[in-house]
């Protein structure tokens, strides 16, 4: 089979395919409509996020037996097409789980304790206490909306702090452990302190956490999204955080983010951007909760085994 790799992922994916005869050809530079031209010679495509795989895609690769995606999310494939053209897609949220959760859980931390804000003074010598005295994760209501393989690891963490922890999954039941209870939407509404998000991005999820949604939750609440910056419409946001519906926000995803998620489109940043980014309640990352050195592995070795189980 002759496989086409259209964004750098860890080396041992390659080297798994090449030990049993896979052949692997990289196409990096190479524009979308580029790569249409040259795609019908192709079995197998890797891609990360460089840019959508949509239908006009999908029916210039006529050879096409599978498509997989170094990471979790699955958006800039159209999945159901895919499918119904028999091409099987594969994507590794096994990968990066662990990474997205205990960075979910360090951005948590470093909220309540204002790491952030403590360790620019203390550098300059600001030697503040009061003004930086932290909160406890102890004690607290964690609800988590989405179910799947990060919510799970996040609850996972959570454990330890002795915080109870609710969960709810619009398409899952009977999911509940020993780390978290399944509840109702309407319990998470009623009872949360933090709210975690841990969902795909599809014409469901897009501006989930709106003005609406923030609207119904009983009390002021801390929010986490490690998901896709779209699931958060960042307007209602600013103005929860401004009238103190939501107490503070651990963003690593913004809807400001480029297809490929590697750039803001800082030519197009508004002014609820700079209004995050003056904000003491608010941590940014670059979308970088799941891009640890390990799950830099684990994701190219979770499509290799899906992969050589399909085809070999």
């Amino acid at each position: 089979m002759k496989i086409l790799f259209l964004d750098s992922i860890h080396p041992i994916l390659e080297q798994r395919l090449t030990e049993k005869g896979f052949v692997c050809l990289h196409e990096y530079q190479k524009t979308k409509t580029e790569v249409e031209k040259i795609i019908h010679e192709f079995d197998g495509i890797v891609i990360r996020s460089r840019f959508k795989i949509d239908t006009f895609f999908i029916d210039k690769a006529t050879q096409l037996k599978f498509i997989a995606r170094s990471g979790a999310g699955m958006e800039n494939i159209d999945l159901p097409y895919a499918l119904q053209k028999g091409i099987k897609c594969y994507h590794s949220p096994e990968g990066n789980r662990d990474a997205v959760a205990e960075h979910a859980l360090g951005m948590l931390l470093s909220l309540f304790n204002h790491l952030c804000r403590s360790n620019t003074e203390a550098k300059q010598g600001i030697w503040n206490r009061e003004k930086n005295r932290g909160l406890e994760i102890s004690d607290k209501t964690v609800g988590i909306i989405g179910y799947g393989y990060m919510g799970a690891a996040f609850a996972q963490r959570l454990k330890g702090f002795q915080c109870k922890i609710l969960a709810y999954d619009k398409y899952k039941k009977n999911f509940g452990n020993e780390y978290v209870t399944e509840c109702s939407l309407q319990e998470v509404f009623e009872k949360t302190d933090i709210l975690s998000i841990h969902l795909p991005l599809t014409e469901e999820t897009l501006y989930y956490i709106n003005q609406e949604f923030i609207n119904q939750f009983a009390k002021p609440f801390y929010l986490i999204n490690t998901a896709r910056g779209k699931n958060v419409n960042t307007n209602h946001l600013v103005e929860a955080l401004k009238n103190g519906k939501i107490k503070g926000a651990c963003l690593d995803v913004l809807e400001y983010e480029k297809v490929s998620f590697e750039n803001l489109n800082n030519d197009e940043l508004p002014e609820a951007f700079r209004l995050l980014a003056n904000n003491d309640n608010v941590i940014l990352s670059p979308h970088i909760a799941g891009w640890t050195k390990e799950s830099y592995i684990k994701l190219s070795s979770f499509l290799a085994d899906k992969i050589l189980s399909d085809f070999c």
